[in-house]
């Protein structure tokens, strides 16, 4: 089988794919600096190297490994962190991209997957659900990077020879989310809840989201290793429009928790509504969301549950 190098392996979306790999028989190499993956995440059948995509030694990775595929995850996620520190954000996504892209053209790499962002990219939308001829028009340093990298892949796709599709993600959640980052609503209040703390919703709570599985997710970058197909760039979510006050809502059912969220301030630089045409990805790669939002909820919070004792006690729910 294809040797696949992960980028953000360890993380919450990367390990997930790596177990669909694994599952698959591909060859898994993971790169990741643990800044938000966590090794316990890993599988223990897959090489780990802990670096970061802007350094140097990058190159000695992939001449040992010599992958055929490469799926890149890793990046600063955090649209709040890119709005105070938007050179970090740009070093990391952008300067670290390249010095990616130039690894695979050195190593003759056939395909590059990138996880690029839905959510971000389009800004407010001029018109719902947002399809991939969407007007570009990010409002925060994060959305700018994550668009940036796709313009990269295209001219080393042209002048190179390098194929890619980039992925442009709803709101991921799933197993294995980290209820302390600022990106996972559905994982924060879940451990909220589950450590009989009170969630807070910034907000009026009416902003909405495309609520999408990692495991469809993960079936996404499977599909696109190997699917030929003449569009570059795909939006994948579920398709369905959800408030936060709805998932708070629903939280609450399947725990029957007496608990009521507080209201914050809004978040500067967040979009107010946002969901996808997923429809060419459907056409195209012959992907769908196929996890309910209901099913995948249970499924999230059974995940919290099996480690709850374990999280409890080490303070592990905020």
């Amino acid at each position: 089988m294809a040797n696949v190098m992960v980028t953000g392996g360890a993380g919450f979306i990367g390990s997930n794919i790596v177990d669909l790999l694994i599952e698959k028989g591909y060859n898994a190499a993971i790169v990741d600096n643990l800044s938000n993956g966590k090794k316990k995440n890993l599988d223990k059948r897959v090489k780990f190297y802990k670096s970061d995509i802007c350094n140097s030694n990058l190159k000695k990775i992939f001449k040992k490994e010599n992958p055929e595929f490469v799926i890149h995850l890793a990046a600063q996620v955090n649209v709040r962190k890119s709005i105070l520190n938007p050179e970090f954000d740009a070093n990391v996504n952008v300067m670290g991209s390249i010095n990616l892209l130039e690894c695979c053209k050195s190593f003759n790499v056939k395909k590059i997957v990138y996880a690029s962002s839905g959510g971000a990219v389009y800004g407010e939308p001029q018109y719902l659900p947002a399809d991939e001829s969407h007007p570009i028009n990010p409002i925060s340093p994060y959305g700018a990077s994550k668009h940036a990298v796709e313009h990269y892949l295209e001219l080393y796709w042209k002048n190179f020879g390098i194929d890619y599709v980039s992925l442009r993600y709803s709101n991921v959640y799933g197993p294995r989310q980290d209820p302390f980052g600022e990106g996972g609503v559905i994982a924060i209040f879940a451990g909220r809840f589950l450590g009989n703390n009170v969630p807070v919703i910034f907000g009026d709570g009416e902003q909405t989201r495309d609520f999408v599985y990692v495991g469809d997710v993960a079936n996404a970058n499977l599909i696109s290793i190997n699917k030929k197909a003449d569009t570059k760039i795909f939006n994948i979510g579920a398709g369905i429009e959800t408030s936060v006050n709805e998932i708070s809502e629903k939280l609450q059912n399947i725990l029957n928790s007496g608990i009521s969220p507080v209201h914050g301030d809004a978040i500067k630089g967040e979009v107010r509504r946002i969901y996808l045409d997923v429809r060419l990805a459907k056409k195209e790669l012959g992907w769908k969301a196929e996890t309910t939002l209901d099913e995948g909820l249970r499924k999230t919070i059974d995940w919290f549950r099996g480690g709850l004792h374990e999280r409890t006690k080490k303070g592990l729910f905020p």
